[in-house]
Order: structure tokens, then C-alpha cells, then sequence
């Protein structure tokens, strides 16, 4: 198979600190009210992470809902996310964070113990303070783009998106696009941008219609022609058919990002199977392949410790 046949995706596992949240967008299927549950302990999540030993498990995606920046509670979310990156790391795995917009300093204490960290940028249209995002503070355009430029200034691997059909034009999304690029041309850090399209769940408010599938193929053309060659685009395979799924990659998709039992942010749509997965891109000539949470480009980013586990992981699952 040539090289250039390749399609990958992270074999991962998500850990989720809490599902609460102080932001509310109306597309949201993954939220809850602060308080309305707790949060995830440690005893848990190793008791989670235990049985993953024996998986193919790469990446702990540790996912949380966002906690305001000054609230009295903040100082213990954050703690939680440190230390359940550290346990990841400490069991054999490779942490990836994506938590929201963090300060530079908790940034830069994440770099510490995670390979790779997240955040989507979604659409940079102020026009979203004034509809879906009316009530998320933290989704302010500025907000967003601020945690790429931090990101670069902290050599931290990074990964982006853009989430489609939130009612943005397509002067929107090719701006979105245009911003991302700027900002990696100055630091060469965005691993890899997620196009992911709006599709409706059982939990949220909204309840519009999909992201038309024709659209995404489009916009996976402008993204290859907006973005630097170096960063990777990914396709999230449960929120398209198989056949938009190919389009994608036959318009120059490369990754499917991480792939696990359940997918937090779209409970409604399941990964399926990576032999499912596996024998429709060989129907179509492509060679479906794991990686890492962190890109090869970038290990000499990481700390000497990072650098020692990601070896670590590597020998132990040949």
C-alpha cells in the first residue's frame, strides 16, 4: 500500500472530570447543570484506566466540561485534570486534554503531563454570540483563537476544528480556516483541524438539520487549499455515511481522529467497529493505521519523561 493511501486514527479512551458546565450552547449534547452530577475520582478513573491494560488503548482523551474561569471552584477542576493526566501517564498512556479555554499558566502546567493538547475553534463569526452561542461565554471568537497562539508560544502539539452548520456562511468557514492557518504559519504547532459536522442528538435544545454531506466534501477542498500541507484534516466516520466518509478522504481527509467505545460529545452515534471501518476503506485503497496523540513532527517538543513513555508505550504494544 503507498504511502500516500494512509488514513489514521488514535485508538483512545475517553475520561470525562465532569460533565457540568458554566457554558449552555443550544447544539449541546454532552452538558449538564453544575452540580446535577459528580465528578469523576481518581479510584474511578483508575478503575477504568485498569481495564484498559490489556486494549489496544493509546490516548486517554480526558474530556471535561468547563468550570468559569473565576469561580471559587476552578483552583479543584484544574487540580482534577492534572492529576488524572498524571495517573494516565502513569498506567502506560498517552493523556490528550480538552477542557476548554485554560489561562497560559494552566496551560503550561498541562504541557507537563500531557503529549497533546485540544481546543476547537468552532467558527470565528461574532454573529454566534447572538444565536447558538448567547449563552457561552467561552466561545467567543478572540477567546478561542488566543488559546492556538498560547499553544504556539508553549511549543505544545495542538489540536483544532471547526464545527459546521451552526448557522455560519461560507465566507465563515473558509475566515475560520484563514485564522487557524495564520496563526500555525507563526509556530508551525496545529497537528491536525477537525471538520465536524452538526448533526442532531436526543439531549440538546437546537434540533436543526445536519451539515449537508455535499457541503463537507466541499469544505474539505477549501480546508486542503486554506491549510498548510503539514496539518492533517480529520473526519469524525460516526457522523457521516460511508460514502460522504470517502468523498472526504478522496477531497484530501487524512485522519479520523480518536476512536473508542463512545463518543462523549455525540452519545447518539457510535464508532461502530474498526473492522467495519477497516474493510470500507479497502474497498476503497486506503490502509487504515493507529498513531499516537502526539504527531511524530513534534515529539522533540515534549519533555524527556513524555518522551520516555511514548517509548515506553510503543515497545510494550509491538
Amino acid at each position: 500500500m503507498r504511502g500516500d493511501r494512509v488514513i489514521t486514527y488514535s485508538p483512545a479512551y475517553t475520561l470525562v472530570p465532569t460533565y457540568g458546565c458554566f457554558n449552555r450552547c443550544s447544539y449541546c449534547n454532552f452538558r449538564q447543570d453544575l452540580g446535577q452530577s459528580p465528578p469523576l475520582s481518581l479510584e474511578q478513573a483508575g478503575q477504568m484506566l485498569r481495564s484498559l491494560q490489556p486494549t489496544p488503548v493509546t490516548e486517554i482523551l480526558i474530556l471535561s466540561g468547563e468550570v468559569h474561569p473565576h469561580s471559587p471552584d476552578r483552583p479543584a477542576w484544574f487540580q482534577r485534570l492534572y492529576d488524572l493526566a498524571a495517573l494516565a501517564l502513569d498506567r502506560g498512556f498517552l493523556p490528550h486534554t480538552n477542557a476548554g479555554p485554560l489561562s497560559f499558566e494552566e496551560m503550561e502546567q498541562l504541557k507537563a503531563v500531557n503529549v497533546s493538547l485540544g481546543l476547537m475553534v468552532e467558527q470565528i463569526s461574532p454573529r454566534l454570540q447572538h444565536t447558538v452561542h448567547r449563552h457561552a461565554p467561552s466561545k467567543q471568537p478572540e477567546v478561542r483563537l488566543e488559546q492556538l497562539r498560547w499553544a504556539g508560544q508553549l511549543q505544545i502539539p495542538f489540536t483544532t476544528g471547526l464545527l459546521l452548520g451552526l448557522g455560519e456562511s461560507w465566507d465563515d468557514r473558509c475566515q475560520s480556516l484563514a485564522a487557524i492557518a495564520v496563526i500555525h504559519q507563526q509556530w508551525n504547532h496545529i497537528q491536525e483541524v477537525i471538520l465536524q459536522p452538526y448533526v442532531p442528538g436526543s439531549q440538546e435544545d437546537w434540533g436543526n438539520t445536519p451539515f449537508a454531506p455535499a457541503d463537507l466534501v466541499t469544505l474539505v477542498t477549501l480546508a486542503r487549499e486554506i491549510l498548510p500541507a503539514t496539518i492533517a484534516l480529520q473526519i469524525p466516520p460516526n457522523l457521516v455515511s460511508s460514502a460522504t466518509l470517502l468523498a472526504c478522504l478522496g477531497a484530501g481527509a487524512r485522519d479520523l481522529g480518536g476512536i473508542g467505545p463512545k463518543d462523549e460529545v455525540n452519545p447518539d452515534y457510535s464508532h461502530g467497529t474498526l473492522n467495519h471501518l477497516r474493510q470500507l476503506l479497502l474497498s476503497d485503497g486506503w490502509e487504515l493505521v493507529p498513531r499516537l496523540p502526539v504527531y511524530p513532527a513534534y515529539l522533540s517538543w515534549l519533555s524527556p519523561q513524555l518522551q520516555d513513555q511514548i517509548d515506553a508505550n510503543s515497545r510494550s504494544r509491538q
